[in-house]
């Protein structure tokens, strides 16, 4: 029971030994078809680990050690206080591990090993193995600024360092990182400085990124024998809207993963997935995240899966399709320990997917309790929490300045379409909107001139189609608002109603309806069924829901299983009359009071 406690996962049956029929026998350990022994209670293996001896606590570990594969042995070593060969073990099962992920958890491991010294080549690989796995901050803490002065880590250390602060979203403090790294450096170290150097250009200005870029074709060739500089490049074209920018990144990101640079194939599929959102290329982005994440998943890279998941549910989030899905697969994501960026973008596509199905408190509050916002997500989650605010009734909350980041184009263009809803919320029919910025989005320019013109909200809302539903069905129900013509504002509106029904855009359904009944059309809407009440289960379970809740720990918070948790959810939706399960929440929330 000990060994099982101190391994804290099932295992071969074989691995315990002769004791085990006594285990079995005793109803402790229960042992499957496959062989695969593992403790009723799990609490009653760590007691039975907790009561061991010291001196016993140590031979355990170490038996255990020559049992379990490399990964967790050199984990048993050093529970056993024998760092030095859990070192060893680790480096060497680092040299054979199958994925990035197992790699980087290897090496980082030797590194952090107490009372040992890493050699300055570990260090090196645990570093870019970090970086593959999307851990930059395990990258720097195995690399701090005082191990580049080791002759062993040098300027290639410098690099990797430099890399890590970009991929935290400090471009300054990366080129400063480098600023020590030479011209006479070996053509590869030479090739990632100036990928640095080029980035944190690119991070402050686009046209002198692209001067720089040229430049730097002509020392290093057309296309660049370095995999990240090459990546680079091809990101400065995308920022600058170069044409063909999404061949260039796309070959870019497999010439990477073909040189085996897993690094920069994975920087460059996100930085494709991030500029086919800003341009509200919403579906387009969000397969291409799916792809990714798919990749990752296989190679153990969970950070970087993580960030794909993330950035494919605000896609479809921004949509409006599949709502109950964005807010499922996004609630069971930010339950999880995720990377700053990831969480930034779960928490605004649950959001905004919660606001969106009508359980506005529950997503102000998810808003709310999000600290320490990147800068890369900050702008989504500012307008997400204007989108709630105004959705919720309260356009004076929709247009205060919240920040001064800049914003990608689609979300830009977003946050001043809400600011115009909301003038017109307050009264402030004579507001136009019309400071677009730089290349403004045919959609948004033309939702923004609309406003000015109400005839052409049925152009712009064609132009969203295939980009946004919900957005779409703004339009529609502006130019149904705002055309004093029954005869053109009640089709409009008759449209917006089933766009908004379809996709379960509970709030932009309500107000649509409040608008057909300014001319005089009702609209027979279903409502719960006479007599079906619901049970104090499903009760529990819709407020769970409406919590944010994911499946997963509702289910163990009522102690039942998942499968009995979706039950209650589709007889709570059946009851309540209502079309998707982030819609039976918020009625239920409304009942309950």
């Amino acid at each position: 029971m000990a060994a099982l406690g101190l391994l804290g996962r099932p295992v071969t049956a074989t691995v315990l030994g002769e004791g085990i029929a006594e285990l079995t026998a005793t109803g402790l350990v229960e042992v499957d078809q496959a062989g695969i022994a593992a403790p009723v209670s799990p609490y009653t293996a760590e007691v039975a680990a907790g009561l061991l001896e010291p001196a016993e606590r140590v031979a355990l570990h170490r038996r255990l050690a020559g049992l379990v594969p490399p990964r967790e042995a050199a984990r048993h070593l050093a529970a056993a206080g024998a760092p030095g060969d859990a070192y060893q073990v680790a480096v060497r099962a680092a040299g054979t591990a199958a994925s990035t992920g197992e790699r980087a958890e290897l090496l980082l491991l030797a590194c952090d090993l107490p009372g040992v010294t890493p050699a300055a080549d570990v260090r090196l690989e645990a570093a870019r193995a970090a970086l593959a796995a999307g851990r930059p901050g395990s990258c720097l803490r195995v690399l701090p600024a005082e191990a580049v002065t080791d002759p062993g880590v040098g300027a290639v250390g410098a690099v990797l360092r430099g890399e890590a602060l970009l991929q935290q979203g400090n471009p300054v403090a990366a080129a400063n990182a480098v600023t020590t790294v030479g011209d006479d450096v070996p053509a590869d170290v030479l090739g990632a400085r100036d990928r640095i150097r080029l980035l944190a250009t690119l991070a402050g200005d686009a046209d002198a990124a692209l001067t720089r870029a040229e430049e730097l074709l002509r020392v290093h060739g057309d296309a660049p024998a370095h995999p990240g500089l090459r990546a680079a490049i091809a990101a400065v074209r995308a920022g600058t809207r170069r044409p063909g920018w999404e061949y260039g990144l796309a070959s870019a990101a497999s010439a990477a993963g073909q040189a085996g640079d897993v690094l920069a194939a994975r920087w460059s599929a996100w930085l494709l997935v991030e500029t086919l959102t800003a341009d509200a290329r919403l579906a387009e982005a969000s397969n291409a995240a799916a792809a990714a994440a798919a990749a990752c998943a296989g190679d153990l890279a969970y950070s970087w899966q993580t960030r794909f998941i993330a950035a494919q549910l605000w896609c479809d989030a921004l949509r409006g399709e599949e709502i109950d899905e964005v807010v499922r697969r996004a609630g069971d994501l930010t339950d999880r320990t995720l990377p700053a960026v990831a969480r930034g973008y779960a928490v605004a596509a649950a959001s905004l997917a919660e606001a969106d199905g009508g359980l506005l408190a529950p997503a102000r509050a998810r808003l709310d309790a999000l600290t320490g916002r990147p800068s890369s997500t900050g702008p989504v989650l500012d307008w997400v929490t204007r989108e709630a605010a105004w959705l919720d009734g309260q356009p004076d909350h929709a247009t205060s300045r919240a920040t001064d980041l800049p914003a990608p184009p689609l979300v830009d263009g977003l946050r001043r379409i809400t600011a115009r809803w909301a003038a017109y919320d307050a009264g402030d029919f004579a507001a136009t909107g019309t400071d677009l910025g730089d290349r403004p989005l045919a959609a948004v320019a033309a939702t923004l001139d609309a406003w000015k013109a109400p005839d052409l909200f049925a152009a712009a809302a064609a132009a969203w189609h295939d980009l946004a539903r919900r957005e779409e069905v703004r339009c529609l129900l502006a130019q149904g608002m705002l055309e004093e013509d029954a005869e053109r504002a009640v089709p409009a509106l008759l449209e917006a109603e089933r766009l908004a029904e379809e996709a379960g855009l509970v709030v932009l359904l309500g107000r649509t309806r409040r608008a057909l009944r300014r001319h005089s059309i009702r609209r027979d809407t279903r409502g719960r069924r006479a007599g079906d009440e619901l049970t104090d289960r499903e009760r529990d379970v819709l407020r769970l829901v409406a919590n944010g809740e994911p499946t997963r720990r509702i289910a163990g918070q009522l102690g039942i299983s998942r499968e009995t948790v979706e039950t209650h959810i589709r007889s709570g939706m059946r009851k309540l009359g209502a079309r998707t399960r982030t819609e039976a929440a918020a009625l239920a929330i409304e009942e309950l009071g």
